[in-house]
């Protein structure tokens, strides 16, 4: 059988493609422990300095599978989910970029939002979905969508479950750049090389718990915290190097993390 994620690493970026574009790459089981797994290597190598998630095929991620939907639905459901959450990728020291080529719906739209940062096709279809299928808010998303749109437009897409656009979803917050879907792989790994290349990944590391993490604290333990983590980032190889190629009008060779 086809392996249910791709992999591909070039110039410090790993790209992972879900592999199941017939059925617009749609989430199984195998899939999930794939992918997972593929992100606990990423993380131990040294090699690997951002990775980038796509979908091949014309959908990004079409949600859950619904063969997996008509067994949990009768009862006949006899899969092992991966025991590492949705949110895994949140918890990893090196930035995850989704690349959503096209279809994102439900529970692969959440996989896209604990992403660090998320590049969209403009002409995508993006969908919640989980209303018009009797189901819930899956997997944290009743958290992650009202603090990156705010409650109002989070209640809209998840009450009404209607499918709006890559472009879209850039005006709403939800996409950090929205470009044409030909030119889409393109943007993505030329952002992540220049993050490879120029940004150091004991800094990216620690901004990303600082700002998954800042979400559940208040200002003044964020601002407590920040001073302690400046303290400790004067004492790595990382803020010599970064001093001296700025000086030295090279780019930085920063340590692996």
């Amino acid at each position: 059988m086809p392996d249910p994620v791709l992999s591909s690493l070039d110039r410090g970026v790993l790209t992972l493609t879900l592999n199941r574009p017939d059925r617009l790459n749609a989430w199984t089981d195998e899939m999930g422990r794939r992918y997972f797994d593929l992100l606990a290597e990423a993380e131990k190598d040294p090699d690997v300095r951002v990775v980038v998630v796509t979908g091949a095929g014309k959908g990004f991620c079409a949600g859950a599978d619904f063969k997996t939907l008509g067994a949990l639905q009768d009862g006949s459901y006899a899969g092992e989910p991966d025991p590492r959450p949705t949110t895994f990728p949140t918890t990893l020291g090196k930035p995850v970029i989704a690349a959503v080529n096209g279809a994102c719906a439900g529970l692969g739209m959440v996989h896209a939002l604990v992403c660090d940062l998320v590049f969209t096709a403009a002409e995508a279809k993006w969908t919640t979905a989980f209303a018009r299928r009797g189901l819930i808010a899956e997997y944290g998303v009743s958290w992650v969508l009202p603090r990156l749109i705010g409650q109002a437009r989070a209640m809209d897409l998840l009450l009404s479950g209607r499918t709006f656009t890559g472009q879209e979803a850039y005006a709403l917050g939800l996409a950090a750049r929205s470009v044409p879907g030909e030119s889409l792989m393109e943007e993505t790994l030329a952002y992540a090389r220049e993050l490879a290349v120029h940004s150091s990944p004991a800094s990216m590391a620690v901004m990303k718990r600082q700002v998954w993490g800042d979400w559940t604290t208040t200002l003044q333990a964020a601002e407590s915290a920040a001073t302690r983590l400046m303290a400790e980032s004067f004492g790595r190889p990382d803020f010599a190097e970064g001093v001296a190629s700025f000086l030295e009008r090279r780019p930085p060779s920063f340590p692996p993390l």
